[in-house]
Formats: structure tokens, sequence, C-alpha cells
């Protein structure tokens, strides 16, 4: 069923909005809407502009949680808001400290690091490297060249120049050393190592011993930075660890009055006199607003207004559902195909009882019907999946259905003997038709049945909604149900062999509401008095008129005949288990057990499978297109929580 809603409009003192939402709406569920957009009519309203003061210090506690998850001994208790900010505004402070010695020392590390990799390459040139660096009639460079250029430089050019290049480091790419040269030519030679591209690698004059050694103590100290760092990062660790319980306590208060904070966003602001007014819209459950207005009764600050005519309202009203436990599982079909709209009808019982019992005919089966009962029932208690407590109730109506005829496990009339018919095998004579099978004919009638039964949804719906052209001359209003239901009644007495009613009677019968179907245009036009009876040439409204109704005459038919697919079906569950069984050998007084395992396990997986599908599409495309539209908006309350007064 479709809960029913009310429309609230809440007012109260700008500066009480706060203690409003916590001490009476946090404990009900409330769809908010714009205020300004509901309210257009009304003159002088403004949005409700405030800073939240929650928002940074959340984001800074937050960030100090463990992403890891909480330890168990850590609880969820009471803050106040104002303790909880001063609380993370402590350990916000404690944490800057470390943090601004922490920067200073990566710092100094990343400097170390840097002098380090640009001394590496040279540690095998074993000479001081403070004393080179003050040569004052030599002149040197430190750098590497890319291994294709030093091949050349070697092969054609090295002889030629008034230099010596000491190799230190090499790989596939570059040969790192240092070249020495006569201070007199050290522009003539620079230019030619350039010309090789020579990189130029400039070694910090700060450092006393050799490359190696100096490589080594750069080394020592970025290993010694990185224990400070550490021991840096164990004391934000020990700081937050701590106060874990406390930072925990601060993030869950201020995450519950920032939510509650954002409620403004919805609000809007009007002034009367010298005092400034907030309004809240917003849906409601009947039940809920109820209680809502009785809890305010007292409160002299607050003044709500329920709005029960809805037609005065902008927004359209959510649809919150609720059936029994025991149908809720169904509403996941009901929501594929579309939310019902409010003033529409709630299928999900309907989906219920007919999905399942149509599964059970389709699938009747006493083995596997229990198989799908018991194994959806476990599922569904285990995992909480709608589908599986879906098929647990198909489960029921197929052992039923196999008691009926007689299935256990694809054994038919051997185990069990069956009650009603046996699918694959009994045939019943029809007037004009012949011989039929009986379950296909069953099928048919259930289908004629099931086809009026949603005309007549489709009627109680229009007349809700006060639709006269949709309860009275649609396809599946009062016309249409006239007009197929003594279509049916003819189909009957044929196949009966009774006497047929009068030729009049079926003219009129028969005659009157295809008529009314017809003309439902210009018949509505006539009832609203409008001066144009016809929209468009009258040609053009007589073909079209022509085509409707071979339309509907096509689609009654078509949609009968649509559901032969159940008889068909169970015919062929029967023979595809007879098929197991003759692999099985049980033709011959003996079987194999093997193959009739897996032979229930294959026919059970595939064809429950494509049984569900089918029986979605009976119900989709026959029925519900006839009386369901499916376009209502889910019921989604704000959600607001009831915290400690500050």
């Amino acid at each position: 069923m479709i809960v029913k809603m009310k429309f609230l409009s809440i007012t109260g003192p700008k500066d009480d909005i706060e203690r409003m939402t916590k001490q009476y709406l946090s404990k009900y569920e409330i769809q908010l809407e714009n205020a300004l957009t509901e309210l257009r009519t009304v003159k002088n309203l403004r949005p409700f502009m405030e800073g939240n003061p929650y928002e940074e210090a959340l984001r800074t506690g937050q960030e100090y949680l463990p992403s890891e998850g909480l330890p168990e001994e850590v609880k969820n208790t009471r803050m106040w808001p104002r303790e909880a900010q001063t609380v993370i505004q402590e350990v916000g402070d404690q944490i800057a400290q470390l943090q601004k010695q922490r920067e200073e020392l990566l710092k100094e590390r990343n400097r170390y690091e840097a002098y380090k990799e640009k001394i590496g390459p040279f540690q095998q040139l074993h000479y001081d490297t403070h004393k080179l660096l003050n040569f004052r009639y030599v002149k040197f460079r430190f750098g590497r060249i890319p291994k294709e250029y030093y091949d050349k430089f070697e092969k054609y050019v090295y002889e030629s120049l008034d230099t010596i290049f000491y190799i230190t480091h090499s790989n596939q790419d570059y040969v790192w050393g240092v070249y020495f040269m006569p201070a007199s030519q050290g522009d003539q030679v620079d230019a030619v190592y350039s010309s090789m591209h020579f990189e130029v690698i400039y070694i910090p004059d700060e450092y006393e011993g050799t490359a190696e050694e100096a490589y080594a103590g750069l080394a020592g100290k970025v290993k010694e930075a990185d224990e400070e760092i550490e021991k840096i990062d164990l004391k934000i660790r020990e700081t937050i660890a701590s106060r874990l319980q406390e930072l925990y306590d601060a993030v869950n208060c201020l995450e519950e009055v920032d939510r509650n904070f954002d409620i403004r966003k919805y609000a809007a602001l009007t002034r009367e006199k010298n005092h400034t007014f907030y309004i809240l819209c917003g849906w409601m459950t009947e039940k809920d607003a109820n209680a809502f207005q009785k809890d305010i009764a007292q409160d002299e600050k607050i003044f709500a207004v329920v709005e029960d005519d809805h037609n005065n309202i902008f927004s359209t009203p959510p649809t919150k559902l609720k059936n029994p436990r025991l149908f809720r599982p169904f509403e996941m079909y009901v929501k594929m195909y579309g939310l019902p709209a409010y003033h529409e009808m709630d299928p999900t019982l309907f989906v219920a009882l007919s999905y399942a019992f149509i599964f059970g005919a389709m699938f009747g089966d006493v083995g596997q019907g229990l198989v799908l009962l018991i194994g959806g029932y476990l599922l569904y208690r285990k995992k909480g999946m709608n589908l599986a407590a879906i098929v647990a109730s198909a489960g029921i109506f197929s052992t039923i259905f196999g008691f009926l005829y007689g299935s256990f496990f694809g054994f038919e009339d051997t185990v069990i003997h069956h009650l009603w018919l046996r699918p694959k095998e009994t045939m019943m004579q029809l007037p004009v038709v012949g011989q039929m099978n009986t379950v296909f004919v069953v099928a048919v009638v259930f289908g004629m049945f099931m086809i009026l039964l949603a005309m007549v949804f489709h009627i109680i719906i229009s007349l809700k909604n006060r639709d006269k052209e949709g309860a009275w001359l649609d396809t599946n209003g009062v016309a249409g149900f006239i007009f197929y239901g003594a279509l049916v009644g003819v189909i009957f007495l044929v196949m009966t062999g009774r006497p047929m009613p009068a030729g009049i009677v079926l003219a009129l019968v028969l005659g009157l509401p295809l008529l009314a179907m017809a003309f439902k245009e210009p018949i509505m036009a006539l009832l609203d008095k409008r001066v144009k009876l016809i929209e468009g040439g009258k040609v053009m409204f007589f073909v079209q008129t022509f085509f409707e109704l071979f339309e509907v005459l096509l689609s009654f038919f078509s949609n009968t005949l649509s559901f032969v697919r159940i008889g068909a079906f169970a015919v062929s569950h029967a023979a595809m288990m007879e098929v197991v069984l003759m692999l099985a050998g049980f033709e011959n007084g003996g079987g194999n057990w093997l193959v009739v395992v897996l032979g229930n396990i294959f026919v059970c997986g595939m064809e429950g499978l494509i049984v569900g599908i089918q029986v979605l599409r009976l119900e989709y495309y026959e029925m519900f297109s006839r009386f369901y539209k499916g376009t209502g908006r889910e019921f989604h309350p704000y959600r607001l929580k009831n915290i400690k007064e500050a």
C-alpha cells in the first residue's frame, strides 16, 4: 500500500531553527522541499544564507581518525558541539607544532639527499674533494657525457686536446667523470667538451675528504634525518591515539550538527516587522505529521501548517510503500517497472500473488519446488536478498502445482499421484477447435480473467483520479471491459456448446463499447462543452480511429494468446524431465541416479531462470500496461539526528 502523505510548512524565529531541528524535527522522517520553490507565490522571501561553523573542524577531525578503522575499545559516547570543537582544536595545535618540526627536518633531509645524489657517481675519485676544489693553475669540471658522444670524443678528439678525463662511473647511457685542463686553455677545452654534450655537475664546497667519504657522511645525515622524522611521526600517532576516544566522539558530534545545519539550504527567510522568521516545507507521513503537531503544540516559538489539498502544492507527493513483510521483497519488481505515483495503486500485493502463482503453474514440481523454497529462504535469511525471497515464494506454488501435476523431481505419477492432471497428456475436445491440451485452455481462460482484473484496476484508479475519459471510454475503461468481457462470454458459450444470445444483444454489447472507444474524443468534447468536437480534419480522424480500433482488437487477441506460454512451459517442463529420465535409462527398468541429479540441477537452474523472466514479462506487458504507469518519485527523508544540547 502507499502511505498517506501530508505537506507541512514549519515557521519560527530565524535563530531558533537549530533548536527546532534538534528537539523536534530530528525525531521524524521528512522529505524537505525547497521553500523558495514551494512558496513562489509568497512575496519578500529570500534564501537562508549562513556559514557553517562546524565544517572546518569536522574536516580536520576526520583527517585525524585512522582510515583502517577504529579499535574495538573505542565506543560511541555523547559530546557537546563546543566541546568537540575544543578537542579538535587542541589536538590540531599539538599536531601542527610537530608537523612544523617534521617539515623542517624533511627539507634538510632532502637537501642532504640531493647532495648525496650529486656526489654518488664520483666515489671512485680517491682524492680529497675539498682540496681539489681549491686548485689554482689547473681547472677541472665534474659531470657526465652521453655514452655515444664519449666514444666519439675518445676516438677522434681526446688525443689532440690538452686534457685528462678521469672516469669515475658509467652505465649504458652515460659516463661520469672529471676532466682536468690548464687554466690558460680553460675556455677552449670547455667549448670542446660542451660540443660533446658534456653536462657539468656542480659539487658543493662544504665537505672534506674523498667523494666516497663525503657520500658516506651525507648518507649518515640522511639516515639521522629519517630517524628524527620517524620519531615525530610516532609522536603524532601517539598524540592521536592518546585522544582517539575524544576525537571519535568529537567527529561524531560534529557530523550530526553539520548534517542538521545543512537543513538551512532548504529554508527560506521572511521578515515581519522587526523579526526574521524561517520557513521549512516538506512531506511527512500522516502518522508522523500528526505526532509532530502534537509534539510542538505547547511550543510558542514554532508554528506548523498542514496542507491537505495537494492541488495547492507545486511539488508532487512522494511515494512510500508499506507492505506486509511477506510481500515486501516483491516491491523490487514494482520499482524495476517504476515506482507508483502517489495517486496510483500499489500493485505489490497483486504482483506477489500473481507472480508466485503463475511461476508455480509453469514450473510445477514438488521436489524442485522444495529446493527453490528451502534454498531461497536460507539465502534470504543469510544475505537478505529480495530475489531469494521471491524464489522461495515461487517455490511454494511450484510445490503445490507439483502435487496437482503429480511430479516429483521429474518422476510423474510414480512417487506421488497427480491430484488434477498431467500437463503433457491431458487433452480435451473443443467445438470448432477440436482436441487441445487442457493446460493450454486453462491458461487462456486464466489470462482472460487477469486481463479483466487489470481493467478493473484501471477503472478504479481512473475514478479515484477523476479521469472520466480513462474510466469510461478508454480501452481499459468501462467500454473496453464490457467489450472484452462480452467477447469472453461469447467464446465461453461457443466452447461449451450453449446457445448464443440474440443478434441484437450481441450487436449492442459489442458494438456500443467499440463505438464509445472509437469516438471518445468528440464524446468528451461534448461533455466538456467544447466548441470544437474533433481536432483536425474529419477524414484524418476516421482514418486514425480505424487504425486505433484495429490495434485495440489486435492487442486484445495477442495479449490473450500470450498466456498460452503458461501451459506451454508446464508441458515443456514435463517433456524436459522425461528426456532426463530417458538419458538416465529409467525407461528400461534401471537408472543412473547421477544423471537424474545432474539433469534436475540443469532443468531447475535453466528453466527456473527462463520461467522467472517469462512471468515477469506477463506481469509487465499483459497486465501492468493496462492500469499502471509507475511515474512516482520515491520518498527520501532528510536524515536528521538528535544530538546532545550544547
